[in-house]
């Protein structure tokens, strides 16, 4: 009986010890490749961007309609335009990676999105959220979120001056 009892305990201890798999983390091979592609937006290197992403990858930047993977340098070329620099912040870059109840890898990504307007120089900065599900180390979902406001009122603001400016020719 002694004998049975010590070989339940030793079975509890022996279980309670066993180790489970991370859930949460801030250095995997997903966080590495998220990096990869924060950096390659920021170099506008568009085709290493891409290839960190399936095939069947939706998108959905600011909205609920989603776009594929492919998509996305024209996204960013068309939204743009008006910046004669862009990119992250390297600075207080955040990321992780959450391993969810039901056995989905998400990476987190915060960050401070920096652009200069062609028009007048002046340096936007805006924080960032994206967040990224991976599958056999391929991002297969991404959200971005972010608020666009105080780029569309320093375009407002050039174009009021231009328009100012005209005018008083």
């Amino acid at each position: 009986m002694k004998k049975l009892i010590l070989l339940g305990l030793a079975i509890v201890l022996f279980t309670s010890c066993s180790t489970k798999p991370e859930r949460y983390t801030q250095q995997s091979p997903e966080i590495e490749t998220y990096k990869a592609g924060i950096k390659d937006y920021s170099n506008q290197n568009w085709k290493s961007l891409v290839s960190h992403y399936a095939d069947t990858t939706n998108v959905f930047f600011n909205t609920s309609v989603p776009m594929k993977a492919n998509k996305i340098p024209e996204f960013h070329q068309n939204n743009e335009t008006v910046f004669s620099s862009r990119g992250f912040v390297e600075n207080g870059q955040e990321y992780e990676m959450v391993v969810t109840d039901d056995g989905k890898t998400w990476v987190n990504f915060w960050g401070t999105w920096k652009g200069t307007l062609a028009a007048n120089n002046k340096e936007i900065e805006i924080p960032v959220h994206l967040t990224a599900q991976f599958i056999d180390g391929k991002i297969v979902r991404e959200y971005g979120y972010w608020d666009n406001t105080p780029i569309v009122l320093a375009i407002q603001e050039t174009e009021t001056a231009s328009k100012m400016a005209a005018e008083t020719e």
